[in-house]
C-alpha cells in the first residue's frame, strides 16, 4: 500500500487549536496564546500505550484506568486563522515553524502503523493525494521519517515534566480525575483545557516572567476579539482568566 502527499500552501487547514511540543510553545509564546489540553483515552483505544507513554496515565476510583495526552496548545477558536499567516494566507514563520507544522500529515501521537488516515485531505485542504504527488507513506511505514522522530523524540523528552504537571493538577483541582473520566467516554472522545500559567510556573529553567509578558497582550487581544461572540464565549473567559494568571506571573 502507498499513500500520496504535497502540502499546497494555502494556509487552509492552519486553523483552530494547534499541538505544540513545549519548547514550541515557549519558543513561541510571543505569538500564539497558550493553553494546555489534556484529551484522555480509555484503555481499550488502540493509542492507549503509546498515550500513556508520552502523557500519563490515570488510576481511577473504580479501578479502571485512562490515558491522558497532555499537549501545551496554540489555543485559537477553530474559525480563526494561524496568527502567523500572512494576508494571502501564507506561512511567515515557515523557516522556525512547530514541530507538528513539520511533521504534517503524520501524526506522531499515533503509532507508525496506524498513519493513513492522517493521509485523507479535511474538508478545505487542497492537498495534493494524487498519484502526482511523492510517495510519502508505504507499507505502513512513513518514507521520510526525519519530522517524526523529531517531534516524537521531543515529546518523550518532556514526558516525565508533563506527566508531574498532571499529577499536581489532579491533587488542586477538585474533580479533575472524574472529568477527565467522563471526557473519555464520550463518543469521539474529549477535552479539558487547561491553563498555561500554572504549568509555567514549573519551569524553574525558563525566564516565567518573560514569557508570561510575551503571553499577556496576547491574551488581551483575543480576549477583545472574542468578546460579545456567543459562540467563543468559552475562549473569552479562558484569555480573560489568562490575563489575570499572565499578569501575576510577569511580576515574579
Amino acid at each position: 500500500m502507498e499513500r500520496h502527499f504535497q502540502c499546497i500552501a494555502c494556509g487552509r487547514c492552519c486553523q483552530g487549536w494547534l499541538p505544540l511540543t513545549l519548547g514550541d510553545a515557549l519558543e513561541h509564546s510571543g505569538r500564539f496564546p497558550l493553553a494546555v489540553v489534556l484529551t484522555p483515552l480509555k484503555q481499550a483505544h488502540r493509542a492507549f500505550a503509546l498515550t500513556a507513554r508520552l502523557g500519563a496515565s490515570l488510576r481511577l476510583r473504580d479501578r479502571r484506568q485512562i490515558a491522558v495526552r497532555i499537549v501545551p496548545t496554540a489555543y485559537i477558536p477553530p474559525t480563526m486563522s494561524c496568527p502567523a499567516l500572512d494576508a494571502e494566507g501564507l506561512c511567515t514563520i515557515h523557516e522556525h515553524k512547530p514541530s507538528r507544522c513539520r511533521t504534517m500529515p503524520f501524526n506522531p501521537y499515533h503509532e507508525e502503523r496506524d498513519q493513513a488516515e492522517h493521509l485523507v485531505p479535511r474538508k478545505g485542504w487542497t492537498c495534493d493525494v494524487s498519484k502526482a504527488a511523492p510517495v510519502v507513506y508505504r507499507d505502513r511505514t512513513i518514507v521520510d521519517r526525519r519530522d517524526f522522530d523529531r517531534e516524537r523524540g521531543e515529546l518523550l523528552d518532556q514526558a516525565p515534566l508533563l506527566r508531574a504537571h498532571l499529577e499536581w493538577l489532579a491533587g488542586h483541582v477538585p474533580g479533575l480525575a472524574e472529568t477527565l473520566a467522563a471526557a473519555a467516554m464520550k463518543p469521539g472522545g474529549g477535552h479539558v483545557v487547561t491553563g498555561f500559567a500554572p504549568l509555567l510556573r514549573r519551569l524553574e529553567q525558563v525566564d516565567r516572567a518573560a514569557v508570561a509578558r510575551a503571553q499577556r497582550p496576547l491574551l488581551v487581544d483575543f480576549a477583545a476579539r472574542t468578546a460579545g461572540v456567543p459562540a467563543l464565549a468559552e475562549y473569552h473567559r479562558f484569555y480573560g482568566d489568562g490575563v489575570w494568571e499572565m499578569e501575576r506571573l510577569a511580576e515574579t
